[in-house]
């Protein structure tokens, strides 16, 4: 497949002079770069072609070859077919580039510094019931998680001894090497990117200057706190590298599922049944709250499936609105009785003659929709 110009790829005229080329680079670069693009293969394609074209159109002589014999002044001539040159490799003179026109940070994070390096953040899942979201508990979690060796203080070099200085790096971790107009920069060989050399490890941890432990901690859970809030833990994260400062632990809260009560936010929701004859005739029934307390409900006469009753302030606390606590609303569902003496069923065929829209409503309304329905279709669609 062809390589496309380079002055198209950027966007620019062949006169382009050097701020407009490097202000059309660094628009296209924070669109295409991979960490405002995870995942998108063709973002990463595009990102590779605009550091390419800018590699090359940057640099006086190499455009000066480019607008002469266009892409072939990079093919069978030492340059093995890259204008990276032979061997370069490409991501190392991108993020070179990027760091030159963005920064030594870049617009997200640039790349790896030499030196102390602040240490990982932790994830910890807790699961607690909704009794405990609702009052709040303090609780004590177990974490296992890499701390600072304390014989070498982190540093991984034996005590009375400390890390050198890099000669051949000079401490920057990364190296640069002259290959004709071509300047590449890779990861040093000797102290493998640190910048530092330990010529006597700590026994303890080997160098590294981490060891595993498992750390207790105590963790206070809010009042009122939901599935998905986190709380945070500064400096409680895996320690720095080289002497650099802890991460933080993040505690990832889920309340798990209840018996009775469902929730949506601070509101609680629970189904409670009504016998048929207090559902007809009107009540009370009795229902538990999450305090561990009752409530007693009022059911008015009349009352149908699925009508909801609202009980202020017997909710969850809300962690956002300080002071502030939902409300309980229960749902009714009316319960048809079984196993009936022959008494009974007496009686409740007694009470179907009861009829008309005064006793069933409901019954009365979606008869009269039938009835005009069917009065529309015609006789020869009625059913038999």
């Amino acid at each position: 497949m062809s390589k496309r110009d380079y002055y198209e790829v950027l966007g620019v005229e062949r006169g382009v002079d050097e701020k407009a080329l490097k202000s059309a680079y660094r628009k296209l670069a924070m669109k295409y770069h991979p960490d405002q693009n995870a995942g998108d293969v063709s973002a990463e394609e595009k990102f590779k072609e605009v550091g390419e074209a800018y590699a090359v159109l940057s640099d006086p002589q190499k455009r000066a070859a480019y607008d002469r014999y266009g892409h072939g002044a990079f093919e069978n001539g030492g340059a093995g077919g890259s204008p990276f040159g032979a061997g370069g490799n490409p991501e190392d003179i991108f993020q070179d580039l990027f760091s030159q026109v963005f920064g030594a940070g870049g617009f997200a994070g640039g790349r790896r510094r030499s030196g102390p390096q602040r240490g990982a953040d932790l994830r910890y899942d807790l699961e607690i019931t909704l009794e405990e979201a609702f009052y709040g508990k303090d609780e004590t979690i177990h974490v296992p998680q890499a701390v600072a060796c304390r014989p070498c203080e982190g540093s991984g070099a034996a005590p009375g001894t400390k890390p050198e200085t890099c000669e051949t790096c000079g401490g920057h971790g990364r190296v640069r090497a002259q290959q004709g107009f071509f300047t590449m920069e890779r990861t040093c060989h000797i102290c493998q990117g640190r910048g530092q050399i330990i010529r006597k490890p700590c026994k303890t941890c080997g160098g590294h200057g981490q060891v595993k432990e498992e750390r207790k901690l105590q963790v206070k859970i809010p009042a009122g706190v939901e599935s998905g809030m986190r709380i945070r833990l500064s400096g409680e994260g895996e320690p720095g590298s080289a002497g650099g400062p802890k991460g933080d632990l993040y505690i990832f809260v889920e309340v798990v599922e209840h018996d009775i009560f469902e929730r949506d936010g601070p509101n609680l929701y629970c189904r409670a049944p009504v016998p048929m004859a207090t559902a007809a005739l009107g009540g009370e029934i009795e229902i538990p709250t999450i305090d561990g307390g009752r409530a007693r409900v009022a059911i008015p006469e009349g009352a149908q499936t699925g009508r909801k009753l609202r009980l202020r302030s017997k909710g969850m606390p809300s962690v956002r609105a300080n002071g502030q606590t939902g409300d309980l609303y229960v749902e009714m569902f009316v319960e048809t009785p079984q196993n009936l003496t022959p008494r009974q069923k007496e009686l409740l065929r007694q009470f179907c003659d009861c009829s008309g829209a005064d006793c069933h409503p409901e019954s009365e309304g979606f008869l009269g929709k039938i009835k005009r329905f069917w009065g529309g279709e015609g006789d020869e669609k009625r059913p038999v």
